[in-house]
């Protein structure tokens, strides 16, 4: 008996030594340990990319754009948003643009970013299998910019969560990281969270990759 509960002492040790901290336990799988997603430092334009705003509705005020800073020394995104919400909340200001990524061998989403201006909170929003717009859920994991500096955001590819129109959704298929058709970054509102937000900000961004 006693041999079998250190057996299982040392199964759990094992497992919280090989996590990656996304709640999964990587495999020594072939292949690179990150994958280039996006990187601002290099990207010579920006075509492609479109906003995703409440002005699809008709009280939409809200405004996004993505851009690229370039001086002599230094390139990067700059996504620069405008969040006028609906007194409940609603309202967010977005871009995204259309994608063909695999992320199978991967377990998370990896952002060197920093924020400033009113707001801290974003989101990633995902969409799989061509599913890019309304009835189909979006997958979204929120996340707070560093400020000051830039850092990394890490994002757990098992944390994205089926939405409808701000809402969870609890009857939608699991996200197939096999085939990732939409990415997107967002400021929210916030119409079902407790912290509501509004104002102008900006979050620059250096690269994003998928990480193991």
């Amino acid at each position: 008996m006693k041999a079998f509960l250190w057996f299982l002492i040392l199964y759990h040790t094992m497992l919280e030594i090989s996590s990656n901290g996304c709640g999964e336990v990587e495999e020594s799988t072939s292949g690179p340990d990150e994958m280039m997603l996006f990187d601002f430092t290099s990207l010579e334009t920006l075509n492609g990319w479109t906003e995703q705003s409440d002005v699809v509705r008709e009280v939409g005020m809200s405004k996004a754009v993505l851009v690229l800073q370039k001086t002599q020394k230094f390139q990067r995104g700059v996504f620069f948003t405008m969040l006028n919400p609906q007194p409940n909340g609603a309202g967010f200001a977005g871009v995204r643009t259309d994608t063909t990524f695999d992320l199978t061998n991967f377990s998370k989403i990896c952002m060197n970013v920093r924020g400033q201006g009113q707001n801290h909170g974003y989101k990633v929003v995902l969409r799989h299998k061509g599913e890019n717009n309304e009835p189909f859920s979006s997958y979204e994991s929120m996340f707070q910019a560093p400020i000051g500096k830039f850092g990394s955001v890490e994002l757990c590819l098992s944390s994205f969560e089926p939405y409808y129109r701000g809402q969870k959704r609890n009857n939608s298929e699991p996200l197939d990281t096999s085939n990732i058709t939409n990415f997107e970054l967002q400021v929210y509102g916030g119409v079902y969270l407790p912290v509501k937000q509004f104002g102008t900000s900006s979050l620059e961004i250096i690269d994003i990759k998928a990480c193991k």
